[in-house]
């Protein structure tokens, strides 16, 4: 059966693909986000390199760790809007483009402000295609929203596990921190084209899950009709504690493992790399989302994180138990926590909204995440390792517990529970 939607005001009808072709443009466009992460990931695994040659502090190389979310953050609800409004394919494909050339300038900064400035701009352009990525996902794929949004996350894992891993065996077999970033970019550029050329705006520009009367549509008209509801409000501050507690660990985990434990560049990045593939848990994690109350789900994954953060920074000694440490942490704060949080925030408005409920996620999560490497690295200069994960990585998590308990369930969308696509 063919369904029409209505795409943005005066804009044309879209078919839906059938489901087997739907399902090769998720595959296409979640491999192009597969470089979205791992251009985000590899940063941490070289900065102990770029930190010596280019002479930064712990906290200012932390801070350059995170300054990407930053520009992640800040254009997050802008973005939104302009999803709501505009193609999303165009907004996907700028964005591409975008973090792939300042991946590539990255690689010939010669100081703190300029490489500041093209790692920001990066998180702009990551913020762009991120955006535009899980909005037109989770429009399509909305009778399995947070399963779709796994599958994103998936793809963000893979690139999380061998970003890093292949950052770190290209920096230790060349000696030059910059081989990862000129590769990265020049693979997203290719992925602009594949883009432009193969996925049709049938499944990018997708919106309305149903005709006047149907099932969806009669929960669609009783969400809020305000964006800033009290569901997306406890999202928010959830959010802000995940990017700041999890960002914090991503900045400067490898420069912990080889400045406090001894491990070699290589060993730090498989390290980091177990990360991407406790992220790869999206998918699972999304599947229980749709099916359980997701407040209790998050709550889980929070505690999850606390204990391991735990033995993260204060107990873990040698590659294999960092090494396992690691792919726990990603499993509770990416596979779980980036999944449910943002399906719940979109799941919290109405259909037509959910561009600016993306942006919304992304603007809550990026930008305290930009001050998490440096707040990280000062605590750690300050009270030790341990002192600084017990402050920003055990007990701010626990004020995102706090505020779920207040989540109103009866203004969740409930249209994915118990429908399949």
């Amino acid at each position: 059966m063919t369904e029409r939607t209505e795409a943005k005001p005066g804009a044309r009808h879209y078919d839906r693909l059938t489901l087997g072709l739907a399902v090769v443009m998720l595959i296409i466009v979640a491999a192009s986000y597969v470089i979205n992460a791992a251009d985000r990931q590899v940063f941490f695994v070289v900065l102990p390199g770029i930190s010596e040659e280019l002479s930064f502090s712990l906290a200012s190389g932390g801070l350059l760790g995170t300054i990407f979310t930053l520009g992640i953050g800040v254009s997050g609800l802008p973005v939104g809007f302009f999803l709501d409004r505009y193609s999303r394919k165009a907004v996907m494909l700028l964005g591409i483009t975008i973090y792939s050339v300042f991946t590539i300038l990255t690689a010939l900064a010669f100081g703190f402000f300029d490489m500041a400035l093209y790692r920001g701009v990066t998180g702009i352009g990551e913020a762009m295609q991120q955006a535009a990525l899980f909005a037109a996902v989770g429009a399509y794929f909305y009778q399995r929203r947070a399963l779709a949004l796994g599958t994103c996350n998936f793809a963000y894992g893979l690139g999380a596990f061998f970003g890093p891993l292949f950052g770190g065996i290209l920096f230790q077999a060349t000696g030059a921190w910059e081989t990862p970033f000129y590769l990265y970019g020049v693979i997203g550029l290719l992925f602009v084209a594949v883009i432009y050329f193969v996925v049709p705006r049938g499944f990018t520009e997708q919106i309305d899950p149903g005709a006047p009367g149907s099932a969806a549509a009669e929960v669609d008209a009783q969400m809020p009709e305000r964006l800033f509801n009290r569901n997306i409000i406890i999202g928010i501050i959830t959010a802000a504690t995940v990017g700041l507690s999890m960002y914090g660990y991503l900045s400067l985990y490898p420069t912990f493992l080889q400045g406090q434990l001894g491990f070699s560049p290589t060993e730090a990045g498989f390290a980091l790399s177990m990360f991407g593939i406790g992220a790869l848990m999206g998918i699972p994690a999304g599947y229980l989302g749709d099916r359980y109350d997701q407040r209790w789900i998050i709550i889980a994954a929070l505690v999850g994180a606390i204990i391991t953060a735990y033995f993260l920074f204060l107990v873990g000694q040698t590659p294999f138990q960092q090494s396992l440490l690691s792919f726990l942490m990603g499993t509770f704060a990416s596979g779980f926590l980036f999944v449910n949080v943002y399906s719940l925030m979109q799941r919290s408005v109405r259909t037509t909204t959910i561009g600016r409920a993306s942006g919304t996620f992304i603007t809550s999560l990026f930008v305290p995440s930009a001050l998490a490497g440096y707040l990280f690295g000062s605590l750690a200069t300050q009270f030790d390792w341990g002192g600084a994960a017990i402050i920003q990585l055990m007990l701010l998590p626990l004020v995102g517990i706090a505020a779920m308990l207040f989540l109103d369930n009866s203004k969740i969308s409930k249209v994915a529970i118990g429908r399949s696509h």
